[in-house]
């Protein structure tokens, strides 16, 4: 009988101390040949110094280096990201769980967050959900309601403010919310028989509120104004450091010290443009949730702008959806209320 195998032997790689610009003789002493499969059943790679400084873009090149040089595919390679040294960094977090999704993209075998004491300090959960279960219960469709529809819909923006009335007769006022969230009336738009049809259909799609999908705001879609042609300089989202490659997409409305920025989580295809201190951006690409991920890391300094438009994420208001095609042409029909959906960039 054939002996039952030991653990699978494993080859940890600490990708910034092997793949160090300023050391270009570490990766050759460091990550020997020898080591290249099958030498080991499992390549596992670290880099939570890039990580937790947002240079994800580092962290693909370095990835990519180090399969290359030693053949493990990505199924046989395990990740660890993380973590996050002291409390007060803690928004490290978003970035950590980011680089897990970025790991699980490319097919790695496992994926480890890392270390217990610093996730429990300060709560972190990653969920994650298998195939069959996501599919069940998508959250977002990345369709655009009804275009001629949504034209003439009704807009509304609203905060959540607190508001105490003291016994002086002053008052303390305190927002909940650092952005406006917005809702559609989307019944003015409804205007024959056709229409009726068409948002049923939709809307027996999305299965009522349970899936959200992408609306295209009449008033405010550009990133240059409220409907303008987009440029490159319309808005900056960042200031380079000489390590982030990520910054995300941003909007901002108003003037310093009241100027209130907006995420932009869904921008339209080939609508983003991209600059450098003025000018035109090459080497970057347009990841998930609005986020701009440079090749390399802009100069320490180096102002980054962008332009685009975009969609509002958001979700039907209600279950239940009435529609009279016998009055809709007499401007009885009831409202159709789209809500926005917030969502992380």
């Amino acid at each position: 009988m054939k002996p039952e195998r030991s653990r699978s032997p494993a080859i940890l790689v600490y990708l910034p101390t092997v793949l160090d610009e300023a050391a270009p003789e570490a990766r050759r002493a460091n990550v020997p040949l020898g080591w290249a499969a099958p030498a080991f059943d499992v390549l596992q790679l670290e880099d939570y110094d890039w990580v937790t400084v947002g240079n994800a873009g580092t962290t693909e090149r370095g990835v990519a280096a180090a399969t290359a040089r030693l053949g493990y595919p990505v199924s046989e390679q395990h990740y660890f990201a993380g973590f996050v040294l002291r409390p007060e960094d803690r928004a490290q977090w978003q970035s950590i769980e980011a680089s897990c999704r970025q790991s699980k993209a490319r097919g790695t075998d496992q994926t480890f967050v890392w270390a217990l004491p610093q996730v429990t300090r300060d709560g972190f959960t990653y969920f994650e959900l298998d195939k069959d279960q996501e599919d069940d219960v998508r959250a977002f469709d990345d369709v655009t309601f009804p275009l001629e529809i949504g034209r003439k819909a009704a807009v509304n923006a609203e905060f959540s403010t607190q508001i105490i009335s003291l016994l002086s007769g002053r008052e303390k006022r305190n927002s909940g919310w650092s952005d406006a969230k917005l809702s559609y009336d989307v019944a003015p738009g409804i205007c024959s028989e056709a229409d009726v049809a068409e948002l049923l259909a939709f809307f027996r799609a999305r299965r009522g509120p349970a899936v959200g999908f992408r609306f295209a705001d009449p008033l405010d879609y550009s990133s240059n104004g409220m409907t303008g042609q987009p440029t490159a300089n319309d808005q900056m989202i960042g200031t380079g450091d000489g390590v982030r490659t990520d910054f995300a997409l941003v909007k901002q409305y108003g003037a310093v010290p009241d100027l209130q920025q907006r995420h932009i989580t869904h921008p339209r295809n080939g609508s983003v443009l991209v600059g450098v201190d003025g000018i035109a951006a090459t080497g970057w690409t347009l990841e998930p949730s609005g986020l701009v991920r440079f090749e390399n890391p802009p100069a320490a300094g180096a102002v980054i702008t962008a332009g685009f438009l975009f969609d509002v994420p958001v979700r039907f208001a209600n279950d239940r959806l009435e529609l009279n095609g016998a009055t809709f042409g007499a401007g009885e029909i009831d409202s159709v209320i789209l809500v926005e959906v917030r969502d992380q960039p």
